[in-house]
């Protein structure tokens, strides 16, 4: 059987410390790409490729294969490569090396702005979508019905899309890459803007597609889904693969690296995103008193406690500390900005402590936190997945909770009574 997906030795490479010019100098700005294309081109003719510096290999020399019918799950943090991966196979932007091979048509969900004319309507959006696939007009309008029910924004298909929110958006391009049924689907995260309901429906026409033979790669920082509805898991790190195999075993290697790589304090060596003008360099719990905690007693405080680094003053900082199981359901998302506490970053290392009061998580689950700072106008600085690990434990109060899995996360006092 020839493979839906035959990825060779692909590799992407950008030149960091370039900034654009305006517009308005076209002169000098076609001049600078032309200079730019013949070093990438004499870049890629010197022996070795091109040189390292001041290059950021975002995939280096990815291979795999994906048959007909198969569900792919794409597994790794923030920066892994993973998004810039299915840019290229969906040809928005182009490898530096390496090849690609299609069998059968392909559709793809990126990040929120990809693929629609801001300009035009959902509506027309749908039609020029189908168009882009190959699809006559009146193959488009036998799945039109399907697409705006299951988008549910019939109201707003006479709106141009730019108008549309966030969720609006990922819903008509869900519902468009999912009903105008291409052989290929790939898909971002970008599921994770809609709410709950409408990830769940996504999910169970992922499986649907599946199940009638579709191809799909998709990226999820969901670790129970993966294993539930792929059948194998590529495992991306610093834009190299890591691992590729039954999608159970890829997930749990991938979730052992991060407890192992998480329980050191130090930050330092952990994967960054964000523009570096500040980094977390340090992040530890302490328990009610105030101690250094290796564990978390259910039902007790929790304080964390951070060191950021800045070179520079930076104003309206907005702090954010996150705790997620190991599967990557979030449980608690704090933000300074929710709580009208200030910050403003000064050149050096501050520290900051965030107290979480009376934390109900049952016994015998393992959390996660995230750490995450931007600015006012939403530019991140800094974010560090998988910053601190910690088991929760019980004490004597609590010995009779039940420490399965499936009786949930959170547990909270309740009594129950008869009452007739």
């Amino acid at each position: 059987m020839l493979p839906a997906i035959r990825v060779q030795n692909l590799s992407k490479c950008f030149t960091l410390g370039r900034t654009g010019l305006p517009l308005s100098n076209i002169t000098e700005r076609a001049g600078m790409m032309v200079r730019d294309t013949v070093l990438k081109v004499k870049g890629l003719l010197r022996p070795g490729g091109p040189a390292t510096e001041n290059v950021y290999w975002a995939v280096k020399d990815v291979s795999f294969d994906v048959n007909p019918g198969e569900v792919v799950g794409l597994l790794g943090r923030n920066g892994a490569g993973k998004s810039t991966l299915l840019k290229v196979l969906s040809r928005v932007t182009v490898p530096t090396s390496g090849t690609i091979q299609f069998r059968g048509r392909l559709g793809s969900l990126l990040e929120v702005g990809t693929g629609f004319h801001p300009e035009l309507t959902g509506h027309e959006n749908i039609f020029l979508s189908g168009s882009i696939l190959g699809m006559r007009r009146q193959e488009i309008l036998a799945k039109y019905d399907k697409i705006v029910e299951f988008s549910e924004i019939g109201r707003h298909l006479n709106t141009p899309v730019k108008r549309y929110s966030s969720g609006q958006y990922v819903r008509l391009a869900f519902a468009i890459a999912a009903y105008l049924e291409p052989e290929i689907l790939i898909v971002d995260e970008v599921l994770a803007v809609g709410d709950a309901t409408f990830q769940r429906k996504c999910i169970d026409r992922m499986a649907e597609l599946a199940s009638q033979g579709r191809t799909i790669l998709f990226v999820s920082h969901n670790m129970q889904l993966i294993p539930r509805l792929c059948h194998r898991a590529v495992y991306l790190e610093k834009g190299e693969v890591q691992s590729i195999g039954p999608s159970a075993e890829v997930t749990q290697l991938y979730m052992d690296r991060m407890l192992k790589e998480s329980l050191a304090g130090d930050l330092l060596d952990k994967p960054h995103s964000g523009d570096g003008r500040a980094r977390f360099v340090r992040c530890s719990v302490l328990d009610a008193a105030g101690r250094p905690a290796s564990a978390f007693v259910t039902a007790t405080d929790m304080i964390i406690r951070v060191e950021i680094d800045s070179t520079v003053a930076i104003p309206d900082v907005t702090l954010s500390a996150i705790v997620q199981t190991l599967h990557g359901t979030r449980i608690i998302s704090t933000w300074t900005r929710e709580v009208n506490f200030d910050v403003t970053l000064k050149p050096g290392v501050q520290t900051f402590e965030c107290r979480l009061s009376h934390v109900c998580i049952r016994p015998g689950q393992t959390i996660l936190l995230n750490l995450w700072m931007a600015t006012v106008n939403g530019t991140v600085i800094d974010n560090v997945e998988n910053a601190v690990v910690l088991d929760v434990l019980g004490d004597e109060q609590h010995n009779h909770l039940s420490t399965s899995q499936d009786h949930g996360v959170v547990y909270c006092e309740y009594a129950w009574k008869q009452i007739g």
